[in-house]
Protein backbone atom coordinates (compact mmCIF):
# COMPACT_ATOMS: atom_id res chain seq x y z
CA UNK A 1 0.00 0.00 0.00
CA UNK A 2 1.40 3.73 -0.97
CA UNK A 3 -0.94 5.82 1.03
CA UNK A 4 -4.94 6.11 0.76
CA UNK A 5 -6.00 9.59 0.21
CA UNK A 6 -9.38 10.81 1.01
CA UNK A 7 -10.93 14.42 0.70
CA UNK A 8 -14.06 14.93 3.40
CA UNK A 9 -15.80 18.38 3.72
CA UNK A 10 -15.35 21.08 6.48
CA UNK A 11 -16.19 19.92 10.51
CA UNK A 12 -19.38 22.27 11.13
CA UNK A 13 -18.42 24.49 14.08
CA UNK A 14 -20.21 22.36 16.81
CA UNK A 15 -18.20 20.28 16.69
CA UNK A 16 -15.49 22.44 18.37
CA UNK A 17 -14.07 21.60 21.50
CA UNK A 18 -14.54 25.90 22.64
CA UNK A 19 -18.13 25.27 21.34
CA UNK A 20 -20.49 25.27 24.96
CA UNK A 21 -23.79 23.30 23.89
CA UNK A 22 -26.17 21.39 25.42
CA UNK A 23 -24.92 17.63 24.87
CA UNK A 24 -28.32 17.03 22.39
CA UNK A 25 -27.49 19.01 19.47
CA UNK A 26 -23.69 18.04 19.79
CA UNK A 27 -24.67 14.02 19.35
CA UNK A 28 -26.74 15.14 16.73
CA UNK A 29 -23.93 16.60 14.79
CA UNK A 30 -21.04 14.19 15.82
CA UNK A 31 -23.91 11.54 14.22
CA UNK A 32 -24.57 13.41 11.03
CA UNK A 33 -20.80 14.20 10.48
CA UNK A 34 -19.73 10.64 10.86
CA UNK A 35 -22.21 9.51 8.45
CA UNK A 36 -20.92 11.93 5.66
CA UNK A 37 -17.45 10.91 6.07
CA UNK A 38 -18.38 7.60 6.30
CA UNK A 39 -20.54 8.18 3.05
CA UNK A 40 -17.34 10.16 1.44
CA UNK A 41 -14.94 7.23 1.75
CA UNK A 42 -16.95 4.70 0.47
CA UNK A 43 -17.24 7.10 -2.76
CA UNK A 44 -13.93 7.86 -3.04
CA UNK A 45 -12.49 4.34 -1.83
CA UNK A 46 -13.91 2.14 -4.51
CA UNK A 47 -13.37 -1.15 -3.09
CA UNK A 48 -11.73 -2.92 -0.69
CA UNK A 49 -8.42 -1.46 0.37
CA UNK A 50 -5.52 -3.59 1.45
CA UNK A 51 -4.17 -1.64 4.79
CA UNK A 52 -1.43 -2.87 6.92
CA UNK A 53 -1.89 -3.17 11.11
CA UNK A 54 0.07 0.11 12.21
CA UNK A 55 -1.50 3.51 10.31
CA UNK A 56 -0.43 6.89 9.98
CA UNK A 57 -2.54 9.39 9.46
CA UNK A 58 -1.99 13.11 8.07
CA UNK A 59 -4.61 15.22 8.02
CA UNK A 60 -4.33 18.71 5.82
CA UNK A 61 -6.99 21.10 6.46
CA UNK A 62 -7.77 23.66 4.14
CA UNK A 63 -9.81 26.47 6.03
CA UNK A 64 -13.36 28.35 4.60
CA UNK A 65 -11.09 31.85 5.63
CA UNK A 66 -7.99 33.12 6.78
CA UNK A 67 -8.93 33.55 10.86
CA UNK A 68 -6.18 31.39 12.73
CA UNK A 69 -7.15 28.04 14.42
CA UNK A 70 -5.94 25.94 16.85
CA UNK A 71 -4.21 22.98 15.75
CA UNK A 72 -5.42 20.61 18.54
CA UNK A 73 -9.64 21.57 18.47
CA UNK A 74 -8.72 20.99 14.67
CA UNK A 75 -8.04 17.31 15.15
CA UNK A 76 -10.59 17.20 17.97
CA UNK A 77 -13.52 18.21 15.76
CA UNK A 78 -12.33 15.63 13.37
CA UNK A 79 -12.64 12.69 15.53
CA UNK A 80 -16.39 11.78 14.48
CA UNK A 81 -14.91 12.51 10.91
CA UNK A 82 -12.32 9.77 11.51
CA UNK A 83 -14.61 7.74 13.09
CA UNK A 84 -16.31 7.38 9.96
CA UNK A 85 -13.35 7.03 7.01
CA UNK A 86 -12.80 4.01 10.01
CA UNK A 87 -16.34 2.61 9.51
CA UNK A 88 -16.09 2.83 5.66
CA UNK A 89 -12.46 1.06 5.90
CA UNK A 90 -14.06 -1.66 7.98
CA UNK A 91 -11.22 -1.18 10.72
CA UNK A 92 -10.83 0.17 14.00
CA UNK A 93 -9.51 3.95 14.55
CA UNK A 94 -7.09 2.06 17.49
CA UNK A 95 -4.61 1.47 14.24
CA UNK A 96 -3.96 4.40 13.85
CA UNK A 97 -0.43 4.46 14.95
CA UNK A 98 0.34 8.31 13.90
CA UNK A 99 -1.78 11.36 13.59
CA UNK A 100 -0.29 14.74 11.87
CA UNK A 101 -2.52 17.88 11.31
CA UNK A 102 -1.49 20.51 8.99
CA UNK A 103 -3.14 23.75 8.29
CA UNK A 104 -3.14 24.49 4.55
CA UNK A 105 -3.23 28.42 3.84
CA UNK A 106 -5.17 29.14 0.76
CA UNK A 107 -4.77 32.81 -1.11
CA UNK A 108 -8.51 33.06 -2.84
CA UNK A 109 -10.33 30.44 -1.17
CA UNK A 110 -13.70 29.26 -3.19
CA UNK A 111 -17.15 29.65 -1.30
CA UNK A 112 -17.85 26.19 -0.16
CA UNK A 113 -14.06 24.82 -0.33
CA UNK A 114 -13.00 24.62 2.47
CA UNK A 115 -12.09 20.55 2.83
CA UNK A 116 -9.85 18.08 5.11
CA UNK A 117 -7.37 15.49 2.83
CA UNK A 118 -6.93 12.65 5.13
CA UNK A 119 -3.66 10.53 4.01
CA UNK A 120 -3.48 7.16 5.16
CA UNK A 121 -0.18 5.42 4.74
CA UNK A 122 1.91 2.44 6.47
CA UNK A 123 3.49 3.24 10.22
CA UNK A 124 6.19 1.31 9.53
CA UNK A 125 6.86 2.42 6.25
CA UNK A 126 10.36 3.73 6.29
CA UNK A 127 11.06 7.08 5.30
CA UNK A 128 12.24 8.02 1.78
CA UNK A 129 15.66 10.49 1.63
CA UNK A 130 16.30 12.91 -1.12
CA UNK A 131 19.62 13.70 -1.06
CA UNK A 132 21.59 17.07 -2.24
CA UNK A 133 24.43 17.49 -4.52
CA UNK A 134 26.75 16.86 -1.66
CA UNK A 135 25.23 13.68 -0.61
CA UNK A 136 23.91 14.88 2.58
CA UNK A 137 20.13 14.28 3.25
CA UNK A 138 18.37 17.24 2.44
CA UNK A 139 14.82 16.41 3.02
CA UNK A 140 12.84 13.03 4.03
CA UNK A 141 9.88 12.14 2.79
CA UNK A 142 7.29 10.22 5.38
Amino acid sequence: MQSLQITLPWPPPSLSPNKRQHWRPFAAAKKAYRAACYVETLRQVKGKATLPDRLRVALDFAPPDRRKRDRDNLVASMKPGLDGVADALGINDDRFETLEARIVTTLTPAKGAAHVVVTITDAWRPPVIERGPDGMPARMML
